[in-house]
């Protein structure tokens, strides 16, 4: 952005003044942009605990285990070997259970 040095500067009093206005619009702005938000579909989107969900089926496909993966002893996570801290007495760890 291009500054016009030859302009004339405004002191700090005119500054806080300009931006004290600037904040009372923004705040008015904001407060008039409100959503209209149907609460009929705000309340369908909400999951009680506690629901029955028997008539619902899994979406997702499970993979097991591959062979460049472990499963971590504290955080039961299955991790990369990549992520493998160290071999544990009980199994391995990974780095950010480590």
């Amino acid at each position: 952005m291009a500054t016009d040095y030859d302009a004339p500067r405004k002191t700090d009093e005119e500054l806080a003044e300009d931006s004290l206005e600037e904040l009372k619009a923004r705040r008015a702005d904001k407060a008039s942009s409100a959503v209209d938000v149907d609460e009929a579909d705000l309340a369908e989107s909400l999951e009680l605990p506690g629901a029955d969900l028997s008539d619902e089926s899994l979406t997702v496909r499970v993979l097991p285990r591959q062979s460049d993966e472990f499963t971590c002893v504290k955080c039961f996570l299955v991790q990369h070997r990549s992520q493998l801290d160290h071999e544990g007495k009980n199994g391995p760890v990974c780095s950010e259970c480590a």
